[in-house]
């Protein structure tokens, strides 16, 4: 079920109803109500797949349970990597068997011993990377003694099949979010009201910004060899757009969502636009996956313990694996190669930790230094993107080619759908005034309430006048 359909439009408010009509009764039936609601949201799309999350959270559950009733070291790493055996197990099969198997091939094809790939053909299930690393993580925080074994079978199928952030994240922790099962939720309305904010900006930035941006960059992208350079760099702006707007926009609706029912996620984006070097970007890109893989991962290597290359090493390994989580392609490997790049320099001056405030903090307009910064940052990040919504490294190659050709001077070549454009600036202008803020609308209490809604009424015209054709989310492919 997507949040932009209208399938969710109905369904929302029929849960939210009978959610908060349940206040009155047991936590437990509460909290199980909320376990069907979201089988239902998932099951909408593929009910088969059904199976893996039960299965996925089934199996925490016990490796949970076994580790709080051993201290024998041997036996609890076995249960540690019990769990990490299936969950990656899981993502081998469905995400990455095809993909090795055909490279195997390819790899004895150029030895001259042509070999035909054994493939799976099977259909990547939706959500599958972010449900299992948060079932991972509650494994490995119980193993790590940070965090106590649920002993409430219902609440903790309640927090990896929460619907809100099941299919696209944020990937949240059980530390964070597990114990909100435990409690009684209490109505409360400026949160919901703050929630409805968050959900029509995300619906702005899909709809109207991503959804619009995908035409754009369909045609630029899929004909590459008849469109000179200035249109190919216009198409990487816009794709580094949509993708930011489409997956931000589900983390914004996400949230808000969350927050309906009484829940507090994790924020996934903290404006990275607004970013002064490469390194300040990912700290506020997909943050519950870059924190993911610093905490089970970076810090477990060494981290930025060990002197400048042994940090530099560090960091090639997490984006290598952060590529391959986005997906089985040569393409993605590139992309993680080329950010971890982006950030050796910072890393050898020691200078991969200054921008840890937010730009023009108090400041109605940057310094002309920010704006550099900020300017350089951006296109070093959709220069990357490129690669990443290349089909394969040649397509790449072929359009980073076109990019530097001459014909970069020349007239944009698209015609089409110009009308939303101008929103983009909107997009900017609204972000900037709210990045201090946890969402770019939240600053909205302070105004008065007829300001307030001439502002909802023009968005959810702007939304209701620019949507065009539904695209699927972007990350629902990872």
């Amino acid at each position: 079920m997507l949040f932009d359909s209208l399938e969710f439009a109905v369904f929302l408010p029929i849960v939210f109803a009978v959610y908060w009509s349940l206040s009155n009764k047991s936590l437990r039936f509460q909290n199980a109500f909320l376990i069907a609601a979201s089988y239902v949201f998932y099951g909408w799309w593929d009910w088969r797949f059904l199976a893996l999350i039960i299965f996925s959270s089934g199996v925490d559950y016990l490796v949970a349970k076994g580790l709080s009733k051993t201290i024998d070291s041997k036996k609890r790493r076995t249960l540690l990597w019990t769990s990490i055996s299936i969950n990656i197990g899981l993502l081998g099969v469905f995400k990455y068997f095809d993909f090795f198997s055909k490279s195997f091939a390819e790899a004895f094809t150029l030895l001259g011993k042509p070999l035909d790939p054994l493939l799976l053909n099977i259909v990547l299930p939706v959500g599958i990377s972010f449900y299992t690393f948060q079932t991972l993580s509650y494994s490995i925080d119980v193993y790590r003694r940070k965090l106590e074994p649920s002993n409430d079978l219902i609440s903790f199928f309640a927090y990896v099949s929460f619907f809100p952030q099941l299919v696209a994240g944020p990937i949240e922790r059980a530390t964070n979010l597990l114990p909100q099962f435990y409690i009684r939720r209490a109505f409360i309305y400026g949160k919901v009201v703050d929630g409805m904010r968050q959900i029509l900006w995300g619906l702005f930035k899909k709809v109207v910004i991503a959804d619009n941006c995908a035409h754009i960059v369909d045609d630029v992208f899929n004909n590459v060899s008849i469109l000179n350079g200035s249109t190919l760099v216009l198409g990487a702006f816009f794709f580094t757009i949509q993708i930011y707007c489409d997956f931000s926009g589900y983390s914004d609706i996400a949230i808000g969502t969350a927050r309906l029912f009484g829940f507090d996620l994790k924020p996934n984006f903290r404006f990275p636009f607004f970013s002064r070097d490469i390194a300040e970007f990912w700290r506020r890109w997909h943050i519950s996956l870059t924190t993911w893989f610093r905490d089970y991962l970076y810090i477990p290597l060494g981290g930025s313990q060990g002197g400048v290359w042994l940090t530099a090493r560090n960091v090639f390994i997490i984006f290598l694996i952060s590529a391959l989580w986005h997906g089985a392609n040569w393409t993605f490997i590139l992309w993680g190669c080329l950010n971890a790049f982006y950030l050796f320099p910072l890393i050898l001056a020691k200078k991969n930790r200054t921008n840890l405030n937010n730009v023009a903090s108090m400041r109605f307009l940057p310094s002309l230094k920010e704006a550099l910064q900020m300017g350089v940052t951006f296109m070093l990040v959709a220069f990357a993107f490129i690669i990443f919504r290349a089909e394969t490294i040649s397509e790449a190659m072929a359009y980073i080619n076109g990019v530097f050709s001459r014909s970069v001077v020349g007239d944009i070549q698209i015609y089409e759908r110009r009308a939303f454009i101008p929103l983009i600036a909107v997009l900017f202008l609204v972000e900037w005034f709210g990045r201090e803020r946890l969402h770019a609308l939240e600053g909205l209490f302070k105004y008065h309430q007829c300001l307030r809604w001439v502002i909802y009424l023009v968005l959810i015209l702007i939304i209701i006048s620019f949507r065009g054709e539904r695209q699927e989310f972007i990350y629902f492919q990872f």
